[in-house]
């Protein structure tokens, strides 16, 4: 092994230990199942051949009762409760689970004479539907496709068909469209405002050009909630910005909890990623070009879109994409300015991930998210690649 390897193998594997191994031990979550095997584990193996047709035959029920049996032993003894976290992930795909799985448990205890099948069918008569016992085929893991589906609002019935949810109940491919649609407006609306910025900073001399590019970095120094939290101050109903207008007889307007706070703050604090790239590639534009296409006889307009605007296209590229990434992302500043409808994709992640604590559906959440990323990350290499201009 070379030098130059020896000396940045620490960094790499602290980077694998404490970056990579737990992004990965979390996303893995989100193609697998754990928590119905180890409960269910003959139910599991009775239901491998079964047609999902209709309600599966006696063996499968006997494994079911001894399968609880078990769960409700070993639960006794160990203090853990394995029969309540296998309903809750049961009842992700088909509710009622949560209620149903722990009576059932607590009932079939007792001594049943004669067909298991009938013991349990009295119990609750939702063990006939096959769409309960579906429900526990698909969560008998290891792997398992049912968050990724749930995450592109698709399911698998008891039969292994995928089909849509209901539209009263599809949720995330609307939230990515959403998440997609505003980062792709914050993208363009600091595109439009950085580019003359950028040009008056690449274009002054001295003191004012570093005055300029001062002022564009300031905001880095700043926190991301403090300026978020200095809209909340400018935009509420009782804001500066609502006095004002109250002081012209104007308002008070809604200025928060809307699509247009959101995209404000979030403008404000992604425009420095595209200024500074555009400063760059304003700098790097060779002037005599222009002024040479416009000697020529070229009107104003064509030098632009001729000349200089497929000289200044990596810069473009670059600042696009820092921003369209880093705003699909966004978290705080949607949850703190916006409403219920201005959530993004990353907010889903952060509820499953903490509060609803279902990390398999964050998981594949952040799949998607990862995915989009990829996606926009791919697309600039095609069009634009990864060399530097003139670089062989």
């Amino acid at each position: 092994m070379n030098r130059p390897a020896l000396l940045t193998a620490p960094l790499l594997l602290f980077l694998l230990i404490t970056f990579v191994a737990p992004i990965g031990a979390f996303l893995w979550r989100g193609v697998t199942d754990a928590e119905v095997a180890p409960v269910l584990p003959r139910t599991v193996a009775a239901l491998v051949s079964w047609d999902g047709a209709a309600t599966p035959d006696e063996a499968a029920f006997a494994a079911l009762v001894a399968d609880l049996r078990d769960a409700r032993a070993r639960d006794r003894e160990t203090g853990i409760g394995s029969i309540p976290r296998a309903a809750a992930r049961l009842n992700a795909d088909r509710p009622g689970f949560r209620g149903l799985l722990p009576m059932t448990a607590r009932r079939v205890e007792a001594s049943i004479e004669g067909s298991m099948r009938d013991a349990v069918l009295a119990i609750s008569e939702e063990w006939r539907d096959a769409e309960t016992w579906g429900a526990i085929r698909r969560a008998g893991g290891p792997l398992s496709a049912f968050h990724g589906l749930m995450a592109l609002d698709l399911r698998q019935d008891a039969a292994g068909s995928i089909r849509a949810v209901p539209d009263d109940q599809a949720v995330f491919r609307a939230v990515l469209m959403r998440s997609l649609w505003i980062s792709l407006t914050v993208t363009a609306a600091c595109l439009l405002l950085g580019w003359p910025i950028a040009w008056m900073i690449a274009t002054a001399k001295g003191l004012p050009a570093t005055l300029l590019l001062a002022a564009v970095m300031l905001p880095f120094w700043i926190s991301l909630i403090v300026r978020t939290a200095a809209w909340m101050v400018l935009l509420q109903r009782e804001g500066v910005v609502n006095a004002a207008l109250g002081a012209v007889g104007v308002g008070p307007l809604a200025l928060m909890m809307n699509r247009f706070a959101v995209v404000l703050a979030m403008v404000h604090i992604l425009l420095p990623f595209m200024v500074l790239p555009l400063v760059a590639a304003f700098r790097g534009l060779d002037p005599r070009l222009p002024r040479a296409a416009a000697s020529l006889g070229a009107a104003p307009w064509r030098v632009f879109l001729r000349v200089t605007l497929p000289l200044c296209l990596p810069g473009i590229g670059a600042g696009c994409v820092l921003v369209f990434i880093q705003a699909l992302g966004f978290y705080v500043t949607p949850a703190l300015l916006g409403g219920p409808n201005d959530q993004m994709l990353a907010w889903f992640v952060g509820f499953y991930a903490t509060r609803s604590v279902n990390w398999g559906l964050a998981a594949a959440l952040s799949v998607m998210l990862l995915a989009a990323v990829g996606l926009c990350v791919a697309l600039y290499g095609k069009l634009a690649g990864f060399r530097r201009p003139g670089a062989a």
